[in-house]
């Protein structure tokens, strides 16, 4: 089942981000198999990252909120907020 996970950094955090990007990025290349896609989200100019947005394909809640939780951006106290949503996707790339 896919899910959204919709994480919003703290404000004044972008050091923690840049400190555990590494072991986030490796954290995302371990669990390749189920992220359907993945990257940050950014402020209007489009320059400073402000948070992530990642489809993911989970057996289930349960799962996808595991994964969330484990991921080193989590772990470090970067985010203010996670939203886990069920997704359908109706449009696939080709």
């Amino acid at each position: 089942m896919h899910f959204i996970v919709y994480c919003i950094d703290k404000p004044g955090h972008a050091q923690v981000r840049a400190d555990n990007r590494a072991d986030h990025v490796e954290f995302l290349k371990s669990h390749r198999a189920q992220i359907v896609t993945a990257g940050p989200t950014l402020d209007d100019a489009g320059d400073g990252m402000t948070g992530s947005l990642l489809i993911v394909d989970f057996p289930d809640a349960t799962a996808a909120e595991g994964f969330a939780a484990n991921d080193p951006y989590a772990r470090a106290g970067l985010f203010e907020s996670v939203t886990i949503k069920p997704w359908k996707m109706v449009f696939a790339p080709e």
